[in-house]
C-alpha cells in the first residue's frame, strides 16, 4: 500500500516538473533588463537580423573596421531604430589600395575623428533604396546633411545584402564629401602658401627705384620723364644683371614651389610633422620664407624633431609671437650643409651664425664627431643631416629646441663717491734696453766714455 502511495506521489511530481518552463527567468532579471533597455530607445529594435549586424559580419571588413574606429555604432543604431537605411559599402580594395596613404593616415589621426565620421555617414542614406530606385535618382540626402551625387557605374554589387531594416549596395570607390576634402586640404596641402606680393602692394620701378605712378600723357617735344643719369646708364650688354626675384621680371627663383617641396619633404621624411604644422597652420612663416627665397635670399633651417617639439610647454607657446620668435632663432640666412658646418667647426673650433632673430646668434662647435649647437642643457646635436638641399634652402635635423642665452649680466652695486676710499697704486717702471744698445754702452764704458744719457 505504501509503495502505491509513493508511486502516485512520484507521478504527480513528474507531471508538475514537465508543466513548468525549461528556463524560467526571475522577475528581478526581467525588470533590470527592461530598465537598462529603456535608457536607449534604439537598443530595443536591434536584433541579429539587423543590417548593422550584417555589415559587421560581411566581407566589407575595411568599412566595418572604420565604423568601429569612428565610434559610430550607437549613432547607426539610433538611425536604424527610427527608419530604414541604405548603406553604400566600398570594396576592401577601394579603401586599402585605391585611397592615398597620406589621406588614410589623415583620417586615422585622433584629432581628425569628425572628418572620419563625416566620411562614413556620407555613405549612408536615411531611406530604403533598391538598385532600380537608386539608379533613377541623381541626388540623395545622406546622414551628414550633404547631398550625394552617385557617379554612374559606381555600384558594383547591387542589393548584396537585404534586411528588414536596410539595404547594402557594394560600390567600387570611396566617396569623399566636399567638407572632408576641404579639411584635408586645409591641414596638409600648401595651397594657402603664396610666395608673391600681396594685392595692393606698391609697385617699384627697377630703373628709377621709385614708386610707379600712372604716367600722364606726355606731349611731343617735352623733356624726358627719366632723369638724365638714368638715361645715360649703360645698355643691357654692359649693365649688371638685376637681382633675381619678382621685381626683376625674370622670376629666377620660385619661392612658393621651393618652400612647398621643403615642407612636403619634411612630412615624407617623418618625425618633423610638428614643425611643418607650425610653419603652415600655426604661423605664416612658410609665406615669409617663400618671399625671401623669391627675392634671392638663402636659408638654412635647423629643424627640431617631433620629440623635441613635444617638450615645449604651453607657457612657451602661449605668448603672442612666441612660435615665430622660436622659429626665427632656428633660421640662418646662409646656405650651409652638414659638410660645410662640420668643416668650419673642425677648423675654427667655434662658429657663431647669424639668425633671423636679431641680434641673437647661434653658436656651433664640434662634439662627438658631429656639430653641436648651443651650450649647456639647451644644446642640440645635428643628427639628421641634409634632409632637404636645393641650393636655396637647406634643412638640418636637430634633436632639441634652441633658445637664445639669457642676457642677465650681474649688476654691480654702485658705491657713493663720498664713501669711496682713494686707492694708492705704486707702479715701478723699469727701462727696457735692446741688445744692441747694451752692447754699445758696454764698449763705451771700456773706453771711459760712459757719460751718455742713454746709457744711464
Amino acid at each position: 500500500m505504501d509503495g502505491q502511495i509513493y508511486g502516485v506521489a512520484f507521478l504527480l511530481l513528474l507531471c508538475i516538473a514537465t508543466a513548468l518552463p525549461e528556463n524560467p527567468l526571475p522577475r528581478t532579471t526581467l525588470s533590470s533588463s527592461t530598465t537598462g533597455a529603456s535608457s536607449t530607445s534604439a537598443g530595443i529594435g536591434i536584433n541579429s537580423n539587423s543590417v548593422l549586424v550584417a555589415l559587421l559580419d560581411s566581407h566589407y571588413t575595411e568599412l566595418a573596421e572604420l565604423v568601429e574606429k569612428a565610434l559610430l555604432l550607437q549613432t547607426l543604431e539610433d538611425a536604424v531604430g527610427r527608419q530604414n537605411i541604405t548603406i553604400l559599402a566600398p570594396r576592401n580594395e577601394a579603401i586599402d589600395r585605391l585611397v592615398d596613404p597620406e589621406f588614410k593616415r589623415f583620417l586615422l589621426e585622433p584629432r581628425n575623428l569628425p572628418s572620419l565620421q563625416s566620411l562614413l555617414l556620407y555613405h549612408i542614406i536615411p531611406s530604403r533604396l533598391h538598385s532600380r530606385t537608386i539608379s533613377r535618382q541623381t541626388s540623395h540626402l545622406t546622414l551628414t546633411g550633404e547631398h550625394l551625387e552617385l557617379p554612374a557605374g559606381s555600384i558594383s554589387d547591387p542589393d548584396v545584402i537585404l534586411r528588414p531594416d536596410g539595404v547594402i549596395h557594394g560600390i567600387n570607390q570611396l566617396l569623399i564629401p566636399r567638407s572632408v576634402q576641404q579639411d584635408y586640404n586645409r591641414r596638409r596641402s600648401l595651397a594657402d602658401i603664396l610666395a608673391v606680393l600681396p594685392t595692393g602692394a606698391p609697385d617699384v620701378d627697377p630703373r628709377t627705384h621709385r614708386l610707379k605712378k600712372p604716367a600722364p600723357p606726355v606731349p611731343l617735344g617735352v623733356p624726358p620723364v627719366l632723369p638724365i643719369y638714368d638715361a645715360m646708364a649703360p645698355g643691357p650688354n654692359l649693365a649688371p644683371a638685376p637681382a633675381p626675384g619678382p621685381g626683376s621680371g625674370k622670376h629666377h627663383f620660385d619661392g612658393h614651389s621651393q618652400v612647398k617641396d621643403f615642407i612636403q619633404t619634411l612630412l615624407l621624411y617623418g618625425g618633423y610633422n610638428e614643425l611643418a604644422d607650425i610653419l603652415v597652420n600655426l604661423t605664416s612663416l612658410a609665406t615669409e620664407m617663400g618671399r625671401l627665397v623669391s627675392e634671392g635670399y638663402v636659408l638654412t633651417v635647423l629643424a627640431p624633431n617631433d620629440e623635441a617639439m613635444a617638450k615645449l610647454t604651453t607657457d612657451q607657446l602661449s605668448e603672442p609671437g612666441a612660435p615665430e620668435q622660436i622659429m626665427y632663432y632656428h633660421m640662418i640666412p646662409e646656405y650651409q650643409t652638414e659638410e660645410s658646418m662640420y668643416n668650419a667647426v673642425r677648423r675654427f673650433g667655434k662658429i657663431k651664425y647669424d639668425t633671423l632673430r636679431l641680434p641673437h646668434k647661434v653658436v656651433a662647435r664640434e662634439a662627438d664627431g658631429s656639430v653641436k649647437f648651443g651650450s649647456g642643457e639647451g644644446s642640440a646635436y645635428l643628427f639628421d643631416p641634409d634632409i632637404y638641399t636645393d641650393g636655396r634652402i637647406s634643412v638640418q635635423g636637430i634633436d632639441s629646441v634652441l633658445f637664445p642665452p639669457e642676457e642677465n649680466a650681474p649688476v654691480e652695486e654702485v658705491t657713493p663717491a663720498a664713501d669711496r676710499k682713494p686707492s694708492t697704486v705704486t707702479r715701478h717702471t723699469k727701462l727696457r734696453r735692446g741688445k744692441l744698445l747694451e752692447t754699445a754702452c758696454k764698449l763705451l764704458g771700456d773706453f771711459g766714455r760712459s757719460r751718455f744719457v742713454s746709457c744711464q
